[in-house]
């Protein structure tokens, strides 16, 4: 696994591209602006952005717990935490408290009920809206960002490893070959 596919491009959105993508999406439809600030915040996979219920929005400790969908199994969870700004958004866009206060607490109430394909093309369609194109433009490349970002912030390794829902901690290592400013960023906390 690589940060660069076979021409040698970038797989991850910057700090400043996702921050335009993010400015793109505030003019979408609520529920798009949602997915699209989920997938930045968080870092989580499309199809476990898209499986996200209401139950699993932890407005108290300021998590999201997502199901990792690549352990092969159910019932495999992991908290994720987010900004302020995020679960705000859920909860006015999809009603968090008010699903969490029904009986069922909002078990099974999806908070994008689509597929993967129309996900998918939600977040395309903002990324073309927000002029970015390349392998970087698209759901993985928002996760990939949040990597290198969290790397770049001196989050360690473990922690970011938790976050993304990776099982090895080579998979996470890949964010520590950043380029650019997040490299120039890495080599300056090093130098003092």
């Amino acid at each position: 696994m690589s940060l660069f596919d076979v021409t040698g491009a970038r797989k991850y959105l910057t700090a400043a591209e996702r921050s335009i993508f993010l400015r793109a999406a505030e003019r979408e439809d609520r529920q798009i602006r949602t997915l699209c600030m989920t997938l930045a915040y968080a870092g989580c996979r499309l199809s476990e952005a898209l499986a996200l219920t209401a139950d699993r929005v932890d407005l108290s400790s300021g998590a999201l717990v997502f199901e990792t969908l690549k352990k092969r199994r159910s019932g495999v969870y992991r908290p994720v935490p987010v900004p302020p700004a995020l679960l705000e958004a859920l909860d006015l866009v999809h009603g968090i408290r008010e699903c969490q206060s029904r009986r069922d607490k909002g078990r099974d109430i999806r908070l994008w009920p689509w597929s993967r394909m129309t996900g998918w093309r939600a977040i395309h369609a903002v990324m073309v809206a927000a002029e970015l194109t390349g392998p970087h433009a698209s759901p993985k490349g928002l996760r990939h960002g949040l990597g290198v970002a969290a790397v770049s912030a001196g989050i360690p390794l473990n922690l970011v490893q938790k976050w993304l829902g990776h099982a090895q901690l080579s998979t996470t290592a890949i964010y520590a070959d950043a380029i650019g400013a997040e490299e120039q960023d890495i080599a300056r906390r090093m130098w003092g």
